[in-house]
């Protein structure tokens, strides 16, 4: 399967940087054709400009500042998004990959005023992201990452099945609960 990673840290020292090394090393052993899409490392520009704003609904004219990227996630058979949670939301730089990638004609279209997903060659949908709080504070707050994952992305890819892989309350994780997050890391991509 061709999986499309899409990585979202700018510290390559960091566990968010060791959990996107697992993904992308679990699903290579296991026999599938990655495109690893490190944001930072590609100096991704998340600004969706003026520009840009006015031709969005210009198909296919839209993907002229991203159309390299459009191509990329047009290949994919499946997703996997590797960031942290960032006052409960996406990292701005993937945010605005969302807002920069995901148009019209590419993951949906407009049909007498209603949205219809187009991204259903995407068959296969993971997350793995990690929380500074705990799971209830993250239910507290509605948990907008799960619901972002769960509600909008699965809708524009037609309800690909999904793998939600959370690590909570980062602010006192210990060696040993990042080794067993890690290790549940490689385990799922292993058998994704």
């Amino acid at each position: 399967m061709r999986v499309l990673v899409i990585h979202a840290h700018p510290v390559e020292t960091s566990y968010n940087a060791a959990l996107h090394a697992a993904v992308v090393k679990s699903l290579a052993l296991a026999g599938h054709q990655v495109d690893d899409l490190n944001l930072y490392a590609e100096t991704f520009d998340p600004v969706l400009s003026r520009e840009e704003r006015i031709g969005y609904h210009d198909i296919p004219s839209n993907r002229a500042g991203v159309g390299p990227y459009v191509d990329r996630l047009l290949a994919a058979e499946a997703l996997v998004l590797v960031y942290p949670v960032w006052n409960y939301g996406l990292p701005a730089i993937l945010k605005g990959f969302v807002d920069r990638v995901f148009l019209p004609g590419v993951s949906f279209v407009m049909r007498d005023g209603k949205v219809a997903p187009t991204l259903t060659n995407i068959r296969k949908l993971a997350v793995v992201t990690t929380y500074g709080g705990t799971r209830w504070r993250a239910i507290l707050a509605g948990d907008p990452p799960r619901k972002i994952a769960e509600r909008v992305f699965r809708v524009t890819m037609g309800f690909p099945a999904l793998t939600y892989l959370a690590h909570y309350d980062m602010n006192r994780s210990t060696d040993a609960s990042r080794a067993a997050f890690l290790a549940k890391v490689r385990r799922s991509m292993e058998r994704f």
